[in-house]
């Protein structure tokens, strides 16, 4: 029985006009998690990943760090979801850039509102699926994990996709869902058991590569 290992990206480049990419910080992280890995001599017998640059360079820097280079399985169905479109099925005011704590604070409570309507079919963001489509994507990228559960598997993918999959397997109601979301750090791991039919929740929202005090401020949600 092997282990499922969700990875969020690491921090990419919010507020800039291209969040697609990882920062400087962002690489160091997951590097560093490529190292905790090694250390505890994990191989994994499959990758998967989103088709974001954000998704492919966080598998780039834990490959680097853990020494072991594989090709990655690429699936859109681990592709974030849009926030700009979320907001704006709620929201058709002005939006500031969130250059202040205050604004930060308020994309977040509407991302929070759009994201709940959107997953109870209540609103539908322009250019993007319905939510049950959504998590359908999502749910085939585990059953596909799952044809490999003897092994050790790694999913990098994004915030969206990875609390979709805890609440696929925990049967959570949208706003359940939405607090995990939020709540996802920057490089931070997820576990799941597996076997052929089912996963179980082992573990949510770790990370064991940066336990150490002077690292504390690489610790980042955006």
């Amino acid at each position: 029985m092997g282990t499922l290992y969700l990875v969020r990206h690491g921090q990419a480049s919010f507020g800039s006009h291209d969040y697609d990419r990882l920062s400087e910080l962002g690489h160091r992280q997951c590097r560093a998690l490529g190292e905790h890995f090694r250390s505890t001599n994990l191989r994994f017998g499959a990758v998967l990943t989103g088709s974001l640059r954000r998704h492919r360079e966080t598998y780039e820097g834990i490959a680097e760090g853990l020494g072991q280079q594989l090709t990655p399985e690429v699936w859109p169905g681990l592709n974030e979801y849009d926030p700009e479109a979320v907001v704006r099925a709620v929201y058709s005011g002005e939006l500031p850039p969130p250059d202040s704590p205050e604004a930060v604070r308020q994309h977040f409570r509407l991302l929070r509102d759009g994201l709940v309507a959107w997953m109870q079919g209540r609103t539908a963001p322009v250019g993007m699926p319905a939510f049950s489509e959504f998590a359908a994507g999502v749910g085939k990228a585990l059953e596909r994990a799952r044809e490999r559960a003897d092994e050790d598997v790694l999913i990098v993918s994004s915030g969206g996709p990875i609390s979709t999959a805890v609440g696929l397997v925990l049967g959570l109601a949208p706003e359940a869902v939405v607090d995990l979301n939020l709540r996802i750090r920057n490089s931070a791991v997820t576990e799941f058991v597996a076997n052929p039919k089912r996963h179980s929740l082992l573990s949510f929202n770790s990370l064991p590569h940066l336990h150490k005090p002077e690292l504390a401020d690489w610790v980042t949600y955006a």
